[in-house]
């Protein structure tokens, strides 16, 4: 029985650097909302960083974005970071972001590299983000001692933002396009 090790080179290494910093900087890029949710632009770049990147390393520099923040690092929207950002109301979208890439991922792996995949898996992964956020944002955000309702949730979380993260996504499939050709 042969055992497979994957090696990282140097470069690949400097693409999850360079794109776990893009996730940076679009945390911090927000225009706030009346809810506690502002729109960032951290799921562009978690797409970017998956549509540019490949699955594997893009998944990576999203779990490196993560563990940054975990540590206390200020990556997170707001210049926030620590364990406790996921405890507010939006931290479960944190971690849809690793669901979301290891989605798209799982995508790439299963039926290729093709754009309409891609945009697809965008898609999809933005719906998985939706759920593990939305789904936290009930349990942490409470209205009068009792926790949201599932109509509430959406129309604070997700139905105002569908058209921003429409055109995220469509920005993130062009400039992804243009660029993993680029990226080997």
């Amino acid at each position: 029985m042969e055992l497979t090790t994957t090696k990282f080179r140097v470069k690949d290494l400097t693409y999850i650097a360079v794109f776990t910093a893009l996730l940076a900087v679009c945390a911090w890029i927000a225009i706030p909302t009346p809810v506690q949710i502002d729109f960032t632009l951290q799921t562009m770049g978690v797409f970017l960083a998956v549509g540019v990147l490949g699955g594997k390393r893009g998944t990576l520099s999203i779990l490196a974005y993560l563990l940054l923040g975990l540590v206390g690092a200020p990556v997170f929207a707001g210049f926030s970071g620590g364990a406790g950002a996921l405890l507010t109301p939006s931290g479960g979208y944190l971690v849809g972001f690793l669901f979301s890439g290891l989605l798209m991922w799982g995508m790439e792996k299963t039926l290729g590299k093709k754009n309409w995949i891609l945009s697809l898996s965008m898609v999809l992964g933005l719906i998985v983000c939706y759920a593990f956020g939305t789904a936290w944002f009930m349990v942490v955000y409470p209205m009068g001692g009792e926790s949201v309702g599932l109509w509430t949730a959406l129309s604070w979380c997700v139905i105002p933002y569908l058209p921003f993260d429409a055109m995220k996504i469509a920005l993130a499939l062009l400039v992804s396009v243009r660029l993993r050709p680029h990226v080997k």
